[in-house]
């Protein structure tokens, strides 16, 4: 059981298209249990909204880009709640594949992670080792911006910047909440879980 217990239906009008807006249309799944929990603070579920939103549908990054971004993200936090949430859904979507999502979540971070065996194409590499100097040193040392710089405008690498901040912020909810995996979504394959 989550720290913070979930909302349950049924929910009140209100609070149900809240939910709904939050979800994609037509998924299958009840609304996921991070933003039951959220919903315990309406206030500020509605101010988180927007950008997460924003980042998920109105990016400018393309969107393989995006969720390889998420998944190296959350996998360096140990947050398997939301790594596997976007690897049953967003992912797939966007062109990943099964292996490429787990090497996301294997393998040591700066120095020897996932984009330094020369098997991702060079931007996908770029992006892998900069999520791993900011998760490592909240910092992008020169070498790690060039390399960025040398795929994505500057618009996209401010947009890569916060989408990474996001997510770890994503990540601290999760963890910190000790959300148990959505029951649809993606086993975790990395190293023991924060927490668990």
């Amino acid at each position: 059981m989550p720290r913070v217990a979930p909302l349950e239906p049924p929910y009140p009008a209100d609070v149900e298209r809240s939910l709904r807006r939050w979800m994609p249309p037509g998924v299958p799944y009840q609304p996921l249990l991070l933003f039951r929990v959220l919903h315990r603070h309406p206030e500020l579920a509605s101010r988180m909204f927007p950008l997460g939103a924003g980042l998920l549908g109105h990016g400018l990054l393309p969107a393989a880009d995006r969720e390889l971004v998420i998944a190296r993200v959350t996998a360096r936090a140990g947050c398997g709640y939301e790594w596997g949430v976007h690897a049953a859904t967003l992912a797939p979507q966007a062109g990943l594949t099964p292996e490429r999502l787990r090497a996301t979540a294997t393998g040591p971070g700066t120095g020897g992670g996932p984009g330094t065996d020369g098997s991702w194409p060079p931007r996908h590499a770029a992006l892998l080792a900069a999520v791993d100097e900011l998760h490592d040193t909240a910092r992008l040392s020169r070498p790690a911006w060039d390399a960025l710089h040398a795929h994505y405008e500057d618009a996209q690498l401010l947009e890569l910047l916060v989408l990474a901040g996001w997510y770890r912020t994503i990540a601290y909810l999760a963890n910190g909440l000790e959300l148990e995996d959505e029951p649809w979504g993606v086993p975790f394959p990395g190293p023991g879980r924060a927490g668990r």
